[in-house]
């Protein structure tokens, strides 16, 4: 059964954006959303994943839990989604001793 997907993918190849435009609209800069099925939902976010290294890359999609969706995120840049008691919530990526303390 197909289902709504919503993928934000900043700072990613010119390729990947095409291959994303092939399956959902662009309906603002890096914001993708579109009817797939799950196969091509999985699909889509292998060719993301796979190329968000510097970037960064999130996936919202329809979920049999208390909330109604699942996250998955992607890239060196990306915030981690974490299960707590049933509902996600969103873990920042810690700067480093040197960003958080310059001198």
């Amino acid at each position: 059964m197909s289902s709504m997907i919503v993928i934000s993918a900043t700072a990613v190849p010119d390729h990947l954006r095409g291959a994303l435009t092939r399956w959902l609209l662009e309906v603002t800069p890096e914001l993708y959303v579109g009817t797939v099925s799950a196969r091509v939902r999985d699909e889509l976010w292998t060719a993301v994943a796979a190329c968000a290294d510097d970037g960064m890359a999130v996936l919202a999609h329809p979920a049999d839990n208390e909330q109604g969706f699942q996250l998955r995120t992607a890239g060196s840049r990306r915030r981690e989604p974490l299960d707590f008691d049933g509902l996600t919530l969103i873990a920042f990526q810690r700067e480093s001793q040197e960003m958080a303390n310059p001198i």
